[in-house]
């Protein structure tokens, strides 16, 4: 079954296909990395003239999507707070392709980082005969912080 953007591609001519279809989006929207996406649009629409002067209008951007993000949140508002979620990931998307960073490889940075101070954390509870679930977030977070430490050493 064709996707819904190969069946577009087919029936506009190039000429008046959209920026955004002439790149590596179409690839990335069916099976690709969300934050690449994002990046790889931004990019597109950056090259056009869809774009902030400087960073200082994406930091705004990113201040006025998390006042969204709190007030769908205020509101318990599931649905809201979900699309403001995806708003707050697309603008940061867009600030790590300002400031030429791969948003994908730096979220795959922190996911190691998070992942190597847990497991800090369930070394030192296992050494004291506990597991995370038969200790307490405050001594959790103290381990956290001493993984921390330890990494910067």
């Amino acid at each position: 079954m064709k996707t819904e953007q190969k069946r577009l591609k087919e029936r506009v001519p190039k000429r008046n296909r959209s920026v955004l279809l002439r790149s590596r989006v179409p690839t990335l929207l069916d099976r690709g990395p969300s934050l690449t996406l994002a990046y790889q649009l931004t990019r597109q629409a950056s090259q056009v003239g869809f774009d902030w002067p400087d960073i200082h209008g994406v930091l705004n951007k990113l201040d006025e999507e998390l006042r969204e993000f709190r007030e769908a949140l205020s509101l318990k508002d599931e649905k809201k707070a979900r699309e403001e979620l995806g708003d707050l990931l697309f603008v940061m998307a867009n600030i790590g392709r300002f400031l030429r960073i791969d948003p994908e490889r730096a979220l795959r940075q922190t996911v190691k980082k998070f992942m190597s101070r847990f497991s800090y954390i369930e070394t030192t509870l296992g050494k004291q005969g506990k597991s995370p679930g038969q200790s307490n977030l405050f001594e959790m977070d103290r381990l956290w912080e001493e993984a921390k430490r330890k990494k910067k050493k």
